[in-house]
């Protein structure tokens, strides 16, 4: 195994067979046959295209540009590409989406040779199939690593944005593609005494690269959402006692996991395109399609013979297969979320336990589902104990553990599963600066605004193929994201191709786009949700319970498709473009990027 091939923000390191070696400020690493305009990118630092993320967004928009010739780099924070796949590496840690419906679908080859080992692929493999799509496509040479980006600032006289990096440099770009992913700004809870804890402690999105030994070990994790839902099954086997404290109880249905065998595997392969098709027409961008029949059509009994049979099968199906009232009618889901309950009772041996186990503030399916394995099972073991918070509330952190209102934890390890400031988090954490220095903070301080997901008034030639309202963030990731890349791609070419060197979607556009998105909340019982779906987290201001924030579109892939392509029929209207070339000096200059 050679070199890995990447540059270093700040002359961090590089890596051979897994070690650690010291290198130069943005070395290029092993690169044979570069070509000049990579042998070039150290010095350069004006690119026609600057990505922010290196992870399946990013990835497959840098694929994209490179592939046109344009002059792009991908700049991630992390010590290697992957993002979300690189950063959660807590125990349990896997997809909740059938691993081959979550995979890129731009190439026949890779489909063909990539074979998935489980209906639900693991961090680890999932993070291998990142590395196998970068290095088949050779696209590390354009990636810089272990480089935060600080600030963007958006200047109107040369309608470049200035962007501002860790280690004190200044790129400048023509546009800026936001491939951030929707939970990378993790939260600590707002807990007196974190800093004082003596053992080991880490938020389970920063859990660490070497193997964290809980064995005869006292563990407390303090949160029980999906994140918590899949490692507490693992961590149960492992330590030797770990306390739950759970904050707000969740639903969460079966994952119902199998290997895949390689007959499996060919038949999966025979069928990509109509598995593709059939997440194309589903309104989450999976194979799961809704049930068409009214709930109050068929009897009770049809209705409960359906969901122990959907509860049974792999995946989302009990949520997405369901019927679609479950989702818009409280009388519907009251009796879906009965049943359900039922099931917990039945899972669980304890009947108080299982009673503290049970949501009361929220319905089945009214924000997304958490699978899991074995999940409520843990709580029959002895090495497992809950603490309800909300009845004996977390007072501090202390040196040796938690204390709560009738006493001490004393613990050896304790996991923060608490959360993110979801989807507008990571923007947040950068000082985004439009027309007239107006932050994109400042302006998303009560909430997004934008125009499709992917564009905002007052910050032009900034493109967000998976931002807050587009479908990105509700459906189906990586189909969602195919979606919003293959989308901001075609602007590109259609602003090169005619000259223009600048867009900006129109305050009256963004404004319809916004209420349009608040419009389709108003039908759906996951508006009264306190869900990372409204913007919900007690750990940050102004998102806690009541201050709803119209982060996702609600009304499905393919009505969103239908619109976005409507507009671009007509000429991409709601943007306005700004031109600084001729016609002739456009297309010299787009030769200029094909040829580096």
């Amino acid at each position: 195994m050679g070199w890995e091939e990447g540059f270093r923000c700040g002359g961090a390191s590089r890596v051979r067979n897994g070690q650690t070696h010291s290198a130069p400020i943005f070395e290029v690493v092993d690169g044979p046959d570069q070509d000049p305009m990579v042998d070039a990118m150290a010095g350069n630092e004006h690119h026609e295209v600057i990505i922010i993320g290196a992870g399946v967004a990013g990835i497959y928009q840098i694929k994209r540009l490179a592939d046109l010739g344009v002059d792009a780099i991908v700049l991630d924070s992390g010590g290697d590409l992957g993002g979300t796949w690189y950063w959660n590496r807590y125990p349990g840690a896997r997809f909740d989406s059938e691993s081959y419906t979550y995979g890129y679908s731009f190439s026949k080859e890779l489909l063909d040779e990539w074979h998935w080992k489980e209906a639900f692929s693991s961090q680890p493999e999932n993070l291998k199939y990142l590395n196998h799509v970068a290095d088949k496509f050779d696209l590390r040479r354009y990636m810089q690593f272990d480089c935060r980006v600080e600030a963007a600032h958006f200047h109107e006289d040369e309608n470049r944005w200035h962007v501002f990096t860790s280690d004190g440099r200044e790129l400048t770009a023509r546009f800026v593609v936001m491939a951030l992913g929707l939970l990378s700004a993790p939260t600590m809870p707002r807990i007196e005494g974190v800093e004082d804890f003596e053992g080991e402690s880490f938020h389970t999105f920063h859990w660490p690269h070497e193997p964290v030994a809980l064995e005869g070990k006292r563990v407390g994790i303090i949160g029980t959402g999906a994140t918590a839902i899949q490692a507490i099954p693992v961590m149960a086997e492992e330590a030797a006692e770990l306390t739950v404290f759970q904050r707000r109880p969740n639903w969460a249905a079966p994952l119902n996991n199998y290997a895949i065998s390689d007959e499996t595997m060919a038949d999966i392969r025979a069928r990509y395109d109509e598995i593709f098709a059939t997440c194309a027409r589903t309104p989450g961008g999976f194979e799961h399609e809704p049930d068409r029949r009214g709930f109050w059509e068929v009897t009770r009994a049809e209705r409960e013979a359906m969901w122990t049979r959907l509860y049974a099968e792999p995946g989302f199906g009990i949520w997405l297969r369901n019927f679609t009232e479950i989702f818009t009618d409280e009388k519907a889901n009251a009796e879906f979320s009965a049943w359900f309950a039922n099931r917990i009772r039945e899972r669980v041996h304890d009947p108080e336990l299982a009673e503290k186990l049970i949501p009361r503030d929220h319905g089945v399916g009214v924000q997304r589902l958490p699978l899991e394995t074995n999940y409520f099972e843990a709580y029959n073991r002895g090495n497992v104990h809950l603490v309800d918070v909300s009845e004996t509330p977390i007072e501090r952190i202390t040196r040796t553990g938690i204390r709560t209102s009738v006493g001490d934890h004393h613990l050896d390890v304790i996991v923060y599963a608490t959360g993110f400031d979801a989807i507008t988090g990571s923007f947040d954490r950068i000082d985004i600066r439009g027309t007239g220095g107006r932050t994109l903070r400042e302006k998303w301080r009560d909430g997004p605004s934008t125009f499709f997901g992917m564009l905002v008034h007052g910050f032009p030639n900034l493109v967000m193929p998976t931002g807050p309202q587009s479908c990105s963030a509700s459906t189906n990731f990586p189909r969602g994201i195919e979606i919003g890349v293959d989308w901001v791609t075609d602007l590109l070419e259609f602003m090169w191709a005619n000259g223009h060197v600048r867009a900006e979607a129109t305050r009256e556009a963004e404004r319809e786009w916004t209420e349009h998105v608040t419009q389709m909340y108003a039908a759906m019982l996951l508006r009264k949700a306190r869900s990372w779906f409204t913007g919900y987290n007690s750990n940050v201001d102004g998102h806690e319970a009541g201050n709803v924030r119209y982060l996702v579109y609600t009304g499905g892939t393919p009505k969103f498709v239908k619109k976005i392509s409507e507009m671009t029929r007509n000429g991409y209207t709601g943007i306005t473009f700004e031109s600084g070339l001729s016609s002739a000096a456009a297309d010299a200059a787009a030769g200029a990027r094909r040829a580096g």
